[in-house]
């Protein structure tokens, strides 16, 4: 059996920078959804961070579906 090592390790780094970017987004997304609750609480109209999370998630829906298209195809 005979391992092609540089291509075990593209995979990994590939994967290693995905997961990393992916839940980077997610997360921003989140702090962004919180923050317009904050804004909305001190009477402010929270529209900059909602656009803001709505674009991480988008972002990450994009990614997700991007990784089944590959799979799939």
């Amino acid at each position: 059996m005979h391992i092609d090592w540089g291509s075990l390790g593209l995979v990994f780094v590939v994967a290693l920078a995905s997961v990393v970017v992916l839940t980077s987004l997610f997360s921003f997304g989140v702090v962004g959804l919180s923050q317009r609750e904050s804004a909305r609480e001190s009477g402010a109209s929270g529209t900059g961070p909602l656009a803001g999370a709505v674009i991480c998630f988008a972002l990450c829906a994009v990614i997700v579906g991007y990784g089944i298209y590959l799979i799939v195809a």
